[in-house]
């Protein structure tokens, strides 16, 4: 009897001293490295600032096939929403590299962060085509990398078009939606922004115009030739102006 007494506590001592072994060797930055590839852990830090991204293509009511890579608008407004409401969030920074996408959900995006009264600066990196023009332009300030580019052309249809009058009037009247939204939230006006879009002769088999990043600022569609650091500075200030 004692002697298996005896023996259930070497087991118990034995087992103790196992578990804060395995403890130490979880802490250690090996067992980092194996379980997340990387030396040490990550930590989360709390910022005033929030990050937001429109890249690819920015879908609307019709589901785009899965190979696409897509913003969601649906997603996109409950967080803007959400970070309208947080008191924690003093400011947005939008980045995008989109080729367009339904008309209707990329100006939805726009015009609530138009509306937003926190401030927000937008960075196109890559590209901010077609519809992303808007998004672009309805922040605060906006800034531009020298290599990418906007391609500024009419709106176009997918799909079966009715050739009717009323198709075309309500062509007309989405474009005219973009063409006032634009205008409003920059500093070009509305005769040179149609003037490009419906230049010939720029895209191939096709109408409107691509623009570098200094020759958006040229035309008075994006403020500033700039990146992430001076998005950043730019939103911190503008944060900062609030405050005082």
């Amino acid at each position: 009897m004692q002697h298996d007494l005896q023996r259930l506590r070497e087991e118990s001592t034995l087992g103790h001293l196992r578990s804060e072994e395995e403890a130490q060797e979880k802490d250690t930055p090996l067992a980092n490295l194996e379980e997340t590839g990387q030396l040490q852990l990550p930590t989360a830090s709390e910022s005033e600032l929030h990050c937001m991204t429109i890249i690819g293509q920015i879908e609307g009511h019709m589901v785009l096939p899965p190979q696409n890579k897509t913003t969601k608008y649906e997603h996109i407004l409950p967080q803007l929403v959400a970070l309208e409401q947080n008191p924690k969030i003093h400011g947005l920074l939008l980045i995008l590299n989109t080729v367009g996408g339904d008309v209707e959900a990329g100006l939805a995006i726009a015009e609530m962060i138009a509306s937003m009264t926190k401030p927000t600066v937008s960075l196109v990196l890559g590209g901010g085509h077609s519809i992303g023009g808007p998004i672009a332009v309805a922040t605060d300030y906006s800034f531009i990398a020298e290599t990418a580019t906007m391609t500024i052309h009419p709106i176009r249809l997918t799909g079966l078009v009715i050739g009717v009058p009323q198709t075309y009037e309500y062509l007309d009247k989405m474009q005219e939606r973009v063409v006032r939204f634009v205008v409003n939230h920059s500093a070009i006006s509305a005769e040179r922004f149609r003037e490009l879009m419906f230049r010939t002769g720029e895209l191939a088999r096709d109408i409107g115009t691509i623009l570098t990043g200094p020759e958006a600022v040229r035309e008075g569609l994006i403020n500033e030739v700039g990146g992430v650091g001076q998005a950043l500075a730019k939103l911190r200030e503008l944060v900062n102006q609030g405050r005082k």
